[in-house]
């Protein structure tokens, strides 16, 4: 019995190095990782709740698709009063 615990840990572990090493090489943010042009959000309803830190996320220019890292959202920006006039 304790091989079988032995053996089990041992592919456990594993399966979160590559996960987590996968997850550290895929592209952050919503620019495109080919010609840097804003990306636009592929919904997947299933996939966010299953994988909630990633996005699938398409490129109008060069037509690339794929998942992403989701990154910080952008805040909008603030203008103050000073620098309006």
């Amino acid at each position: 019995m304790l091989i079988v615990i032995v053996l089990l840990s041992t592919v456990l572990l594993r399966v979160g190095i590559v996960a987590t090493v996968v997850y550290l090489m895929l592209p952050r943010g919503s620019a495109c990782p080919r010609c840097a042009v804003e990306t636009a959000t592929i919904r997947h309803p299933l996939l966010r709740r299953l994988f909630p830190l990633l996005e699938h996320r398409w490129c109008l220019e060069c037509g690339w698709n794929g998942p992403v890292r989701r990154g910080a959202r952008p805040q909008s920006r603030v203008i103050k009063r000073t620098a309006r006039s």
